[in-house]
Order: structure tokens, then sequence, then C-alpha cells
């Protein structure tokens, strides 16, 4: 059985960097080039035309993902040079068999993306007889931060068609192989494009494609719900801001002593001076649990050295006070991760006012019991428990951006040269 071709898609939306990063790639040995959706959309026919210049011998594919007019689009790509056109599995019948038959014209083929297809097996086999020569199983980056495999969709697929079968979304080297196995293409976008040396990224998963084995990738896995807190502690807070469209930090919260931490948020509501309740939290608290404390952005300390020697026994990650906490110097060296609002000597009374594990607000900064709280000497981040899984992959995804940015940098650009600020600057 011959071994899968590999496709590294370019989505950038820069045409300038996907050139340079498609070099190093197609130095490493790629076998198809991928002028992305992004790229296309911010590029147009150019880009096509662009990688066609720069790369004769190439199969390149237009990854259009067309949805209507099929046959004006497949031309469009065609004439510009495209090898491949990606139309959208979920289309009108219509308008993939117009699509194919406008590509055959020009001695290109069709391929339909299952991207957000239902039944995704019985619609490939549905297009296949429409005209489609390549099927792309496909669980987009949007689907992928929610921990969606697009590998078990081309399992289901073997032995069932023809046409060539390629796997799509979240490859690296070491879930490359199995992806190999159940077909005769995998397209990787990311674990290519935001790796310092591309050519060396090629390499490696040729390498684990020929082989058939794992080859343990530098970059970062996606994360399900049971390693969160792994997800969590890799990143930084402002990459969870980014993750989550730039929102605010925890407003007025400072992080005492700069330690990074993560966990789940129990919740305390109590009063000025009175801590009773952020006390009584630390029993009912679970291993790994940060409590979070509305006291009011009052001044008088509801937290001190004894509760987070406490804490420290109970194990958990850490506390985040939106109100006053004191003896600074002893929680220092327990090395416990505390947030407040101020610092203070005066401690108050244990009255018992308020309530364990109800929403909150800290920080200006809705709490519920459970959602996620990320720390570090940027601040605190609240990460709503629904969306914890897709936070977290988007916060690593940011996080390898930035370090595919990092090494153009090295390399003498500045950020202003890799961000290209004067292309996309507003004219104002």
């Amino acid at each position: 059985m011959a071994k899968a071709l590999l496709q590294v898609a370019l989505d950038f939306a820069d045409l300038g960097r996907a050139l340079e990063v498609a070099r190093e790639a197609a130095s490493g040995g790629a076998d198809w080039l991928e002028a992305g959706t992004p790229l296309i959309k911010s590029e147009g026919m150019n880009a096509v035309r662009e990688f066609r210049k720069a790369f004769p011998k190439s199969v390149i594919v237009a990854d259009m993902k067309a949805m209507d007019t099929g046959a004006f689009e497949a031309e469009m790509a065609c004439k510009s040079g495209a090898d491949v056109v990606t139309v959208l599995a979920c289309a009108d019948d219509g308008t993939i068999r117009e699509a194919a038959s406008a590509a055959k014209r020009y001695g290109a083929r069709i391929a339909v993306d299952l991207i957000g297809a239902p039944n995704p097996v019985e619609r490939a086999l549905e297009c296949v007889k429409l005209g489609a020569e390549i099927v792309y199983a496909h669980a987009g980056i949007d689907q992928q931060m929610k921990g969606v495999s697009s590998v078990s969709i081309a399992e289901k697929l073997l032995g069932k068609t023809d046409a060539l079968v390629g796997v799509a979304g979240g490859l690296n080297s070491e879930n490359i192989a199995r992806a190999a196995k159940a077909s005769g293409l995998v397209v990787v976008g990311g674990a290519v494009t935001k790796a310092a040396d591309a050519a060396k990224a090629v390499r490696e998963l040729k390498r684990a494609i020929s082989s058939g084995k794992s080859v343990e990738s530098k970059l970062y896995k996606k994360y399900g719900a049971k390693d969160l807190l792994k997800a969590f502690l890799k990143v930084s807070t402002p990459n969870v801001s980014d993750a989550m469209h730039r929102k605010p930090h925890m407003l007025g919260i400072s992080n005492l002593f700069g330690l990074k931490f993560a966990g789940p948020a129990l919740t305390v509501r109590t009063f000025d001076g009175d801590w009773a309740k952020p006390v009584e939290a630390i029993e009912k608290a679970e291993p790994g649990a940060v409590l979070v404390v509305d006291a009011q952005g009052g001044k008088i300390a509801v937290w001190g050295e004894l509760a987070a020697h406490s804490a420290v026994v109970k194990k958990l990650a850490g506390a985040v006070i939106d109100g006053a906490a004191r003896d600074v110097d002893g929680i220092r060296k327990l090395k416990f991760p505390v947030c407040a609002r101020h610092v203070a000597s005066a401690a108050g009374d244990a009255k018992g006012w308020g309530e364990i594990g109800v929403e909150i607000v800290c920080g200006g900064s809705k709490v519920r019991n459970g959602d996620w709280v990320v720390g570090d000497e940027n601040g605190v981040m609240v990460v709503p428990k629904e969306d914890a899984v897709e936070v977290a992959n988007r916060a690593l995804d940011v996080l390898e951006r930035e370090n595919r940015l990092r090494a153009e940098i090295m390399k003498g650009r500045t950020l202003s040269e890799v961000a290209y600020l004067k292309k996309w600057e507003k004219a104002g």
C-alpha cells in the first residue's frame, strides 16, 4: 500500500508569510501545498496564482470551501492554477456536480470537505457519485477546540470508496501515523505553520508516516476535560484573555506573589472583615480547588497565614480575595498563591455571615462554582466551566502562534514586520 501523501495547509492572512512557510515546507518534502481558506479570503485568486508561480511542479490545492456557484468558483480557481478545488460537502448536489464538471475541463479535481456535514460517511459516498474525486474527513479548528477528531470519520470510510480520502484537522507527528493508515492523504496546518522550523516539522511528519509510528510533537496537544489543569498551567493569562476575545482579567485584584495557579472555583460570599465563611470553605473544598471570595472589596482582612496554611494542608490551588489579606510574609514562605484587592494588618471577626458555593462577582468578573480560575503575575482570569475545554485549547493555539512569531523575530525581523501592521492597520 502506497504511503499517504502529505498536504500542508497555509492558513495565513498574508500572502508573503504564507509563501515563506510554504517554501520551508516544500524543502522539507511536502507533497501538496494548500492555499488555505483564510489566505484566499484575504488575498483572492492572486494567492493561487502566486503559489502556482512559486511551485510549478507541486500540486496546488485551492481551499475555496465553495457553497454555491460551484462551476464559477471551480473555474476561477482552476484558471489561476489550482490542481484541486474544495467544495463543502453540505452544499447542494448541483453545486458539487457543476464544480466537478468545470474542474474536469481544466484537468483538475474537486475535493469535498466534510466539515459540518451531518452523516459524513453517507454524504461522502453521495458526493463521490456526483463527481468528487477526493473526500476530506475534516474536524475544523473550532470543532477541534471542543475535542472533536476527524480520524474516526476516515476510518469509517475505509473500503467503502475508491475516491482519495484525506484526513484534515488537528494532526501532528504523534497522531498522523494513525491518520495515514486510514487514508491516502493527510493534511497538516498548525503542526507546520506554528513550528519554529517548518522544514524540520515536515520531515518529522514524513518520518511518522513512513514508519507508521508516533513521533513526539513539540507542539501542544488538544486537551480534554480530564487534562484541563495541565493545559491551563502551560499558558499565561494573556493567552487566556486572547482566547476569550480579549476578555479582561479580574480588575483591581493583585497576585501578591506572582505565583502561577489554576483550578475550579469554590465560591464564597462574605462581608468586610468576616473571615468565618472563607475558613469554613477550606473544609468543604476539594483538593486542587481555588477559593474565590467576594468580600465586597473591603479593607479588613478575611484571609491570613493560618488560613493559607490550612489551605496548603488541604492541597488547594490558591485563593482569590475581593477584599483584604494579611500576613503576607508568612504566606510567602508557604508559597501558596494568594490574590487580593488589598493588603492589611487588621483582621475582623468570625461572624458567620455570607454563603458558600453561590454565584459571586470578584474583581468585576462573574464566578460560579466550578468555573475555572487561572492566575499568574499578569492577573486572574475566569473561564466559564462549560467553555473550559475550548478556551484551554484556544489559549494553547495562541501560545503556539506567538512562538512562531518569536522565531521570526529571532531571525532579525521586527514585531511590526511579522505582524504586517502597515498592511492591516486602518487607513485614517
